[in-house]
């Protein structure tokens, strides 16, 4: 495979998969929540062996069969960091450093050591000072998919890197004689000890969860590099170089333990079980229940057939003629003449259901009394919203406000001006029992009746 096809295809796939990235970022998903509640950090620790992946007869799984070098393993280890940005995609930043070793392959074209006569040298070792990169990685596969969590994850990863290495050619195949390494003869003007290459790293593997931190690590990465020297100069190569690293490691999720870990988050699972469980279904059932319950109590609400304003179910007088001005039971108002007026009247407190402001049935006589005396006395009258502590304090103040224009509502419908009816909404702010209980969360719940004479 052409280092430049590869080169072209994973920055592609970085790219695309950064895009996604920042889609799910600006818009967390609904169904299963958002990152913010998962642990999305980990990092991990790796070691294994590297392969030349130039052996006569020996097929990379990413392409192309070679003709070159023995294989040797050696040495290799490095540490990660990993951003998961949905249960499908991370991030990862890789630093690895160790040893590659190649030796000539019988027939195979000799190596030439750098200063050197062609086929003076029969190995290279290469050391790894430092190579650093960046993979998009991609979860192809989970086992046990309808538990709630998986257990074993298979992924694909590509990326791009810089690698820092220096080879050193030997004159026998087990690298122990005639070292030549050319330090101090490196980089564009000859006076590093080190080669700077940039790299493709390609990989597969599997994670199996250990606990709930920690996951096992298995897996294959090919390493694509830029140039023809990894192993030193080598006569009549004109193809750039790889190595093979197959490794194994163990990650460990960062953050909070009452989090989950969004690289074993199951959305499937999750879906099938919310779907499955039985209370759930059960409190659909009940809302529907109530909601056909509603909406048989509206349309009863809603006939007036004379037309007064006052639905025919609380309509005490039914067939009052046109314009005729009545009370809150649908009665002709009977002016009384004009006395001394009485001292202000003490109204019940109008108690509502947890988070509603539709009025009781139970609070009808009250303010029906409360309506009759505003219209035989001409007076005012302030109506003093609140609310329980369940829920946001703005939510709350919204609440407390709702149930106060219900009262006031009432009120208009059953003859009283609107203009003689005030308003104020306390939220949670002034409770006259404790929100600890039950009992007194139901006592807080409601309008308090202020008559100005």
């Amino acid at each position: 495979m052409n280092y430049s096809t590869i080169k072209t295809a994973v920055a592609c796939s970085l790219v695309a998969a950064l895009g996604l990235a920042e889609t799910a970022q600006a818009q967390e998903p609904t169904v299963f929540g958002g990152r913010s509640q998962y642990r999305t950090w980990s990092i991990g620790v790796n070691g294994g062996v590297t392969l030349p992946a130039v052996v006569t007869g020996y097929s990379s799984p990413f392409g192309g069969q070679e003709n070159l070098f023995d294989y040797n393993v050696r040495e290799y280890y490095g540490i990660s960091l990993r951003k998961q940005f949905s249960h499908l995609f991370s991030l990862q930043g890789n630093l690895n450093r160790g040893r590659i070793f190649a030796a000539n392959h019988g027939s195979a074209g000799p190596v030439a050591g750098r200063g050197a006569t062609p086929g003076s040298f029969e190995s290279a070792e290469t050391q790894v000072q430092l190579a650093g990169s960046i993979s998009g990685v991609f979860q192809l596969l989970t086992i046990d998919f309808l538990r709630r969590e998986n257990a074993v994850n298979f992924y694909a990863s590509a990326g791009f890197g810089l690698m820092a290495y220096t080879p050193t050619n030997y004159t026998d195949r087990d690298g122990n004689s005639g070292a030549a390494t050319g330090e101090g003869s490196f980089g564009p003007d000859g006076d590093r000890d080190y080669i700077l290459e940039r790299y493709i790293p390609v990989g597969v593997g599997v994670k199996f969860k250990l606990s709930d931190r920690v996951a096992l690590d298995l897996g294959h990465t090919m390493n694509y590099t830029g140039g023809n020297n990894l192993y030193g100069l080598v006569a009549n190569n004109n193809r750039t170089d790889k190595f093979s690293y197959t490794y194994a490691g163990l990650e460990f999720s960062l953050g909070s333990s009452s989090k989950p870990d969004l690289t074993w988050h199951n959305p499937v699972s999750t879906l099938y079980d919310e779907l499955k469980d039985p209370s759930l279904r059960n409190e659909l059932e009940a809302l529907k229940q109530r909601v056909s319950t509603l909406e048989g109590l509206v349309d009863e609400l809603s006939r007036d057939e004379d037309g007064d304003g006052v639905s025919d179910k609380f309509d005490k007088c039914p067939g009052t003629p046109a314009g005729t001005q009545v009370d809150g039971s649908g009665c002709p108002i009977k002016f009384p003449e004009p006395q001394t007026q009485a001292a202000a009247s003490t109204y019940q407190n109008i108690q509502f259901e947890f988070d509603s402001s539709v009025l009781k049935t139970e609070s009808y006589s009250t303010l029906d009394k409360l309506s009759s005396d505003l219209r035989q006395s001409g007076g005012s009258v302030t109506l003093d919203g609140h609310a329980s502590s369940e829920g946001t304090e703005a939510y709350n103040l919204n609440l407390s406000r709702d149930r106060a224009n219900s009262v006031k509502q009432y009120l208009v419908n059953s003859g009283v001006d609107a203009s003689k009816i005030n308003i104020q909404a306390f939220g949670e702010s002034a409770p006259i029992a404790s929100n600890a209980t039950e009992e007194g969360r139901i006592l807080n719940r409601r309008v308090e009746i202020k008559v100005n004479r």
